[in-house]
This record gives C-alpha cells, sequence and structure tokens, in this order.
C-alpha cells in the first residue's frame, strides 16, 4: 500500500512539475497587462475583401459597446456611429463606395459644435474623439474574430447624399466587417512594414 501512494505521490509530483513547466512556456514576452491585447495588435490588418458571412448580433452589439465606451475630449462625446447593414442600406451606400464587399459598415461621425475646443489655439477636438471611437470599433472587431478596414477614400459629400440621416454630421470614417474572403482577404505585404522602435521614439 505504501509503494502505491508511493508512487502515486511521485506521478503527482511528476504531473505538477510538469504543468509548472507549461507554464513557464506560456510566459509571454510582455511584463505588464494582457498578452491578448497586444496579440490583437499584432494580428489585425487591413481587410481588402470580404466575403457575405453574416456578423453576429452579438458581436456587433460588442463592437458598439466598445465604441460608446471611448473617452473623449471633457467626456463631450460629439460622435455619432450609423451601422450600415440592411441590403437597402448597402446598396444606397455602394453607389458611392464598394466598402470592399463587407456585410457590415459602422459609419464615424462626429459634430464641431459638440467637442470640446482648446483655447490656446482653438484646435477642435471633435476629429480626435472620432478616431478614437473608430479605433475602439476596429480593435474589439478584432477581438470577436472578424476581419476589418478602416476606409478613408471617400467624399463625405457623396456619404450625406446617399444616407441623408447621416447630414447633421461630418463623417470621419467608416469602417468594413465582416469575415475575410478566401483569397482576397489576406494581409498584404504591408502589413508587417513598421519603423524599428528607434526611428518611432525619441527618449528626451
Amino acid at each position: 500500500m505504501k509503494k502505491i501512494i508511493g508512487r502515486l505521490s511521485d506521478i503527482s509530483r511528476i504531473t505538477h512539475r510538469a504543468a509548472f513547466s507549461d507554464m513557464e512556456q506560456k510566459i509571454k514576452k510582455h511584463k505588464y497587462g494582457s498578452d491578448a491585447f497586444m496579440n490583437i495588435l499584432e494580428s489585425r490588418y487591413s481587410c481588402h475583401s470580404f466575403n457575405n458571412y453574416p456578423v453576429s448580433a452579438s458581436k456587433l452589439e460588442m463592437i458598439l459597446e466598445a465604441g460608446r465606451l471611448a473617452p473623449s475630449a471633457k467626456n463631450l462625446q460629439p460622435t455619432r456611429v450609423w451601422v450600415v447593414k440592411s441590403e437597402e442600406a448597402l446598396a444606397r451606400l455602394h453607389k458611392v463606395h464598394d466598402c470592399y464587399g463587407a456585410p457590415v459598415v459602422l459609419i464615424v461621425g462626429c459634430r464641431n459644435e459638440e467637442a470640446w475646443v482648446r483655447e490656446c489655439d482653438g484646435i477642435n477636438a471633435a476629429k480626435t474623439d472620432a478616431a478614437i471611437v473608430l479605433t475602439h470599433l476596429m480593435l474589439t472587431a478584432t477581438d470577436a474574430g472578424l476581419a476589418n478596414m478602416w476606409i478613408w477614400d471617400f467624399d463625405p459629400r457623396k456619404i450625406r447624399e446617399v444616407l441623408p440621416e447621416t447630414r447633421d454630421h461630418g463623417i470621419y470614417g467608416m469602417l468594413a466587417i465582416g469575415h475575410p474572403s478566401s483569397v482576397e482577404g489576406k494581409p498584404t505585404e504591408l502589413h508587417d512594414q513598421r519603423k524599428p522602435i528607434e526611428e518611432f521614439v525619441t527618449e528626451l
């Protein structure tokens, strides 16, 4: 009996050592915060082609909530998001931009008159606030396993013409989200091209 208990104890110690070894192997390169978040930043890319597989309502709800939680100057929240996903709305939008065939397009707009203005130079924070919202939407979409594309190559006047619901706001940007097509939806050769940290950061 003692021999059996001893063997079980040895097996237990070996199992614990193996588990600890696995844990050491899983220790990531970043000392603080979540490596999962860093993986989101590293894996996100601009998707140039989507298939027509739908985006689930639960994922879309999470993405929009992340945008709602985005910070803004003085917390004035001058930003608004329009969700373009119905067949009719997408058809109207496609008259001025194909949005790479994405099944859902989030239009991010803002109003200068609702934003904080820096007194020393009159800089209006509306576009910065909108950029922060769009970044939250983009990274949360990536976290939800969805490909996405930050779209800036459009004429805001034409967007307001085909989607008059947006007319009271300046159109800052659009985010196409969905599932990537099997061929053209992959990262391009530009995806991994980044300046070295020495060129990006200057320590004073």
